[in-house]
């Protein structure tokens, strides 16, 4: 056998992305403590000896928000040999897993969560959305792991666009859609081309209800109806 061949550890890491009130993409992370500091970073954890990568993945989920079953999308291994060669993130590691680890290669999982929704972690103390536009420097390869999920969910909306609705409240105005599908899109849409466009989406249906207690224009709600763009599946943007 090769000398060269390496002997590693296999984790999971979630990017669980969340759209806030204030019509922000945000980031679900979580706290870990070295010493007297307190840190940010993804959620994630080794895989058990008896797990498929999947079953990690949702395990990871279910201990960070307690919710059984999110919808979950793996798209990149990282494994980089330099990529826990920190010393702090060496410690923190033979701390949390109570064994030498000197390399470790991740699955990366992206996920997504309506931020409203009451997080219920069993696992972690401390578990807070963080705004994509005001994230710190993260442990390991934490940014690189967020900027290339950012680059996959992007892919993931074209291809299905029924998937920017698990961000949204269930009732939403245009202005919100409008303003998430360009976060996450990155390009230049005229609202008023963005507004006549969806109207002719008979599964984005217009609801007798519109906003309250605003400082602007009250604008009306809508729903997205899944039955409906499962029968004509149209693209928002072509």
């Amino acid at each position: 056998m090769d000398s060269n061949f390496i002997h590693t550890y296999v984790s999971v890491d979630c990017v669980v992305f969340g759209f806030d009130h204030e019509n922000r993409l945000n980031i679900l992370l979580v706290e870990r403590h070295l010493d007297e500091e307190r840190q940010i970073k993804l959620p994630g954890s080794l895989i058990l000896s008896d797990e498929d990568v999947d079953d990690a993945a949702q395990r990871v989920l279910h201990e960070l928000t307690g919710i059984k079953k999110m919808i979950l999308k793996q798209f990149k291994c990282f494994a980089d040999p330099m990529r826990a060669s920190s010393q702090d993130d060496i410690k923190w590691m033979g701390m949390e897993y109570k064994h030498h680890i000197d390399r470790i290669i991740t699955v990366a999982y992206l996920s997504l969560c309506k931020i409203d929704h009451k997080i219920n972690s069993s696992k972690y103390n401390t578990v807070d959305w963080c705004p994509i536009d005001k994230l710190p420097s993260l442990p390991f390869d934490h940014n690189k792991i967020i900027n290339e999920s950012l680059i996959e969910i992007r892919k993931w909306i074209e291809s299905d666009f029924s998937i920017i609705f698990e961000l949204l409240p269930k009732r939403f105005t245009i202005r919100q859609l409008y303003q998430l599908y360009s976060a996450l899109s990155e390009k230049y849409i005229d609202i008023k081309n963005f507004h006549k466009k969806i109207s002719s989406f008979n599964y984005i249906v217009p609801l007798d209800e519109i906003e309250t207690n605003v400082s602007h224009r009250a604008a009306r709600y809508y729903k997205f109806d899944a039955k409906i763009y499962k029968k004509n599946n149209t693209k928002l943007i072509k």
